[in-house]
């Protein structure tokens, strides 16, 4: 079975810190395109962070750059998502997902564009 599971979540008060991860099981993705998504209670899943196979083109919503970095290691098939200096409004459920499908920038930041999705891991930040 082809599955993305994340883990790392929790709960942290805001100014903390946290690091997702997501390991790919029943095949590789080693070469797909991998990113990080995120939906709060009563909102649309939106982006966060994207990264290309080789890690040369790094891709981050405005609402957390400067705090979060995206990283992979394609020997292990995972990909992380240091969260630093978290705030309330962070509070939601973090999916990764994985394509193969694309190449362009754009492309990142939309969940269509995407095949593959881990079953999320919730972080709630407390004020």
């Amino acid at each position: 079975q082809v599955q993305l599971v994340e883990s790392g979540g929790g709960l942290v008060q805001a100014g903390g810190s946290l690091r997702l991860s997501c390991a790919a099981s029943g095949r590789t993705f080693s070469n797909y395109n991998k990113a990080w998504f995120r939906q709060a209670p009563g909102k649309e899943r939106e982006f966060v962070a994207g990264i290309n196979w080789s890690s040369d083109r790094i891709y981050y919503a405005d609402s957390v750059k400067g705090r979060v970095t995206i990283s992979r290691d394609n020997a292990k098939d995972t990909v992380y998502l240091q969260m630093n200096n978290l705030k309330p409004e962070d509070t939601a459920v973090y999916y990764c997902a994985a394509s193969n499908k694309f190449t362009y920038s754009s492309s990142y930041y939309y969940t269509s564009n995407y095949d593959y999705w881990g079953q999320g891991t919730q972080v709630t930040v407390s004020s």
